[in-house]
């Protein structure tokens, strides 16, 4: 070791072996990078990065081996033959090629440190070749023992090489393997001159160097470098095409497209951090789940450009009201996530709800329409509700649920219970499908009579599932879980159909009304449906009235006006089916030509004990009539409720008072006792008339 180490000190000058080291620490990283991309490239790319690696690597060990020759100190001058200086070059890349090409083709086998050893045996075989193109005046003297030691290092070195880069056990691996290439190289190289012993003599006279050593270390040394920045700067070109590659990979398996919030994925990473940093607190992490209402109906109404635009501009606006650590992110198509860590009271998370659904209301100007959205919004809280973010996303979700079972624009909390609930709304769901197919929807009828005289004038239809193992189901559970699953459509259409056949076949004095979804209000054709089924049952169309809800109304208003211009034309009624409810009722009368005003329940029932409920309906009574509108009152129970009713000049009413829902058959005979009683008191008017007459004369 000692007389290697004395070799590179007094037989080299030093400045010499400082440009080889350079070249060989400089060529050795960028070669064991590139053969990195040998193996994790495939066909032709590999081919090419093959030949890049082998290129310079192939390079820097040659440069190393002549710049250190050229530094070797003799007493005389020396020259290099061309033809094996070539020689040598050709073969160092050759041997390159063949060790990082059998080294790339596996990886676990042994043929990875065959490939090293190849390589190592390269530099070897180059050195040697070199040193035969080596001129002196003199005889070159060899030490067997050095020979073989240098092989030795360059093939085990080299071998060492490859399994770290190709067995890597942390990431500093990569570097390891540019070291040992680094001494497989250097280490042969100075072993290998070590053994040489140079005795002067006049055995042949040694051609004169063409150029100074100078000049030819620099030529050499910036051919090198030109090649290796040359490669480099493709590697370097490619590490950031995949780069930026991979940060768009991660950006989409990582956020949404349309939005540019983060999706569900990304929630989960940071609700998961989140529980984590609040593992040493008593703070709390809420999860809230928001759920639009009808945003369907937005894409069946405008199209779905429309909706994707609302669905940005909702996107902008909740990113824009976040606050320090707060998260949102949309992990379906209308449903979002927020998150919120370091909340100490439940009040803090149902004013963060209260925030977003704020946001959410809008309006959201998109082209020439102003569209506001609805939400449901449910509550989870970490630890309380469970502490894995898959968890509390599902219960949190339960709770936007049952939030839009309580009403529009609705929060509510995840309680206990509402996991088993959700499974049997997952059963009935199922159930649905087969309902309507089964002939398990039954139409109920509930009378609506004149206040005066208190005979029936019509009926609305009710539907009704009967379930074979469950009972009667009320519409208050399936009718929200048709509309989520779009079978309201289907349940809508066959109700419709039902009833004008069932009504055809009344007296021509009976009306019949239909409710229509807010969902069907949306469909286009919900006119020309309409219409077809009037043809196909019989039934006058000046005997339908179809109900709608204000929530219907409201999402596109330019939409549903067409739609019950449409009915209109058909000479059907349009009734506005729960008014007050809503916060745009007195908008909806202005704007909408109903032919009738259904007052809701809630006031009817209140009229009695209730002063401000009375005020309400006796206002709504002046601005119908006013409006020359008919007005019918629903829920009236009492007859305190009637005679109220009737001093204030309500036309029509509907109720438990005179009726509840019932089968066709018991409707049909309803329909006749009505008849009977009307037919007697007709007689009664007949025989009054005569002796009206004869008192008279």
């Amino acid at each position: 070791m000692l007389t290697v180490l004395s070799c590179i000190a007094v037989a080299h000058d030093l400045r010499y072996v400082a440009l080889a080291a350079l070249i060989c620490v400089m060529g050795s990283v960028l070669s064991m990078r590139l053969f990195a991309r040998v193996r994790r490239s495939e066909g032709s790319r590999r081919l090419l990065w093959l030949f890049l690696a082998s290129l310079v690597a192939g390079s820097t060990i040659w440069t190393t081996h002549f710049s250190a020759m050229l530094g070797y100190i003799v007493p005389f001058e020396r020259t290099f033959e061309p033809g094996l200086t070539f020689l040598s070059l050709v073969m160092v890349m050759a041997s390159s090629a063949a060790g990082f090409f059998i080294a790339a083709r596996t990886a676990t086998s042994y043929l990875i440190e065959i490939g090293g050893l190849i390589f190592g045996l390269g530099i070897a075989a180059m050195h040697y070749t070199g040193m035969a193109a080596f001129q002196v005046p003199g005889v070159i003297e060899w030490n067997s023992g050095y020979i073989v030691a240098s092989i030795l290092l360059g093939g085990a070195f080299g071998a060492l090489a490859m399994n770290r880069i190709c067995r890597p056990v942390t990431r500093f691996c990569r570097y390891g393997a540019a070291v040992s290439m680094i001494f497989a190289i250097v280490s042969m190289h100075f072993t290998g001159m070590t053994a040489i012993t140079i005795t002067p003599g006049f055995v042949t006279d040694v051609p004169v160097q063409a150029l100074p050593d100078g000049f030819m270390l620099a030529a050499v040394i910036g051919i090198t470098l030109l090649i290796l920045a040359t490669v480099g700067s493709a590697y370097a070109i490619d590490v950031d095409s995949t780069n930026e590659a991979s940060a768009t990979l991660q950006r989409l398996a990582l956020y949404d497209a349309l939005t540019g919030l983060p999706n569900r994925a990304y929630a989960e990473r940071q609700l998961s951090d989140m529980i984590a940093a609040n593992t040493q607190t008593a703070a709390r992490v809420a999860v809230l789940a928001i759920d639009l209402e009808q945003f369907r109906n937005i894409n069946g109404a405008h199209g779905q450009d429309t909706g994707d635009a609302v669905l940005r501009l909702l996107g902008s606006r909740l990113r824009e009201i976040l606050q320090g650590d707060e998260f949102v992110a949309r992990i379906s198509g209308d449903e979002f996530i927020a998150l919120k860590p370091n909340v100490f009271g439940r009040g803090e998370a149902r004013r963060f709800a209260e925030r977003l659904h704020l946001a959410i209301i809008g309006p959201h100007r998109v082209a020439d329409s102003n569209i506001t959205l609805g939400s449901g919004i449910g509550i989870a809280l970490s630890p309380d509700n469970g502490i894995q973010p898959q968890v509390l996303f599902t219960r949190a979700e339960l709770a936007a649920v049952q939030a839009k079972t309580f009403g529009s624009n609705q929060i509510c909390r995840y309680s206990e219970g509402m996991d088993e609930d959700n499974r049997s709304r997952a059963v009935l769901s199922i159930d649905l499908r087969s309902a309507i197919a089964g002939d398990q929807l039954e139409i109920y009828y509930q009378p609506q009579n004149d206040t005066s005289t208190l005979e029936i004038v019509g009926f609305e239809a009710l539907v009704r599932w009967n379930h074979p193992t469950l009972g009667t189901i009320s519409p208050n559970v399936f009718i929200p879980l048709a509309e989520r699953t779009g079978l309201i459509l289907d349940i809508g259409d066959h109700v419709l159909r039902q009833a004008c056949r069932d009504a055809a076949s009344w007296p021509e004095r009976y009306r019949v009304a239909v409710n229509v979804a807010p969902y069907q209000l949306t469909q286009a054709d919900l006119p020309a449906k309409v219409a077809e089924v009037l043809a196909e049952t019989g039934l006058d169309p000046a005997r339908l009235e179809i109900e709608l809800t204000e929530s219907g109304l409201i999402e596109d208003q330019s939409r549903a006006l067409a739609t019950i211009n449409g009915l209109k034309s058909l000479g059907v009624t349009v009734a506005m089916d729960d008014f007050g409810t809503g916060y745009s009722s007195l908008s909806l009368l202005q704007n909408f030509p109903f032919d009738k005003i259904k007052i809701d329940r809630s006031f009817i029932q209140s009229v009695v004990e209730k002063p401000q409920a009375a005020a309400i309906v006796r206002a709504t009574l002046l601005i119908a009539d006013s409006l020359n509108i008919p007005v019918l009152a629903e829920g009236v129970e009492t007859q305190e409720q009637l005679n109220f009713l009737r001093s204030e000049g309500c036309p029509t009413v509907q109720g438990f008072l005179f009726g509840r829902p019932m089968p066709l058959a018991s409707a049909q005979v309803l329909m006749l006792r009505d008849g009977l009683h009307l037919a007697a008191l007709a007689e009664d008017r007949v025989e009054e008339k005569p002796n009206a007459r004869a008192i008279g004369t």
